[in-house]
C-alpha cells in the first residue's frame, strides 16, 4: 500500500509506461488507417479536405499517418519523427474538422493528440527499435 502513495518512480517503470503508451496509441490508430486504405476508392470521393490539397491527397496523408506511422510507432522506430504526422492529423481532426470541441465530438482525437505529444517530448523509452539501434 505504501508504494501506491509514493511519488518516487523507477526508470524501468517509465520505460514500461512509454511502451504501453506506444502500443495503445499506435495500435488503436492502425485499424483506422487500414480501413481507409482498403476502402480508398470509396472514401476518396467524399473525404474531407480541410487543408485544400484535394480529397485524394488528404486521404492519402491521413492513411500515411494513421496506418504507416502507427505501425512504426508500435515498433518504436523513428518515434519522434513518426508522431509528427500523427500530431498534425489529430490536430486537424480536433481543431478544424470538429471545431475544437475537445469534450464532445473531438474527444477521441484529443486523447490521441495528447498521447502523441507525450511521445514527442519523451521519446520511445528503452523497449523500442530506436533504442536497439542506438538512436
Amino acid at each position: 500500500m505504501k508504494k501506491v502513495f509514493s511519488t518516487r518512480y523507477s526508470e524501468n517503470a517509465v520505460s514500461f509506461s512509454l511502451l504501453l503508451l506506444r502500443l495503445v496509441a499506435g495500435g488503436l490508430m492502425i485499424p483506422h488507417g487500414f480501413d481507409k486504405l482498403i476502402h480508398f476508392v470509396e472514401r476518396a470521393k467524399d473525404f474531407p479536405d480541410p487543408l485544400h490539397v484535394g480529397t485524394v491527397a488528404s486521404l492519402s496523408l491521413v492513411i500515411f499517418a494513421e496506418f504507416f506511422c502507427g505501425v512504426l510507432l508500435v515498433a518504436g522506430l523513428m518515434t519522434r519523427l513518426v508522431v509528427i504526422p500523427l500530431l498534425i492529423t489529430m490536430g486537424v481532426a480536433v481543431f478544424i474538422i470538429h471545431n475544437g470541441d475537445v469534450l464532445g465530438e473531438a474527444e477521441h482525437a484529443t486523447l490521441y493528440l495528447s498521447a502523441y505529444l507525450v511521445l514527442l517530448f519523451t521519446g520511445p523509452g528503452k523497449v523500442s527499435l530506436d533504442r536497439m539501434l542506438g538512436n
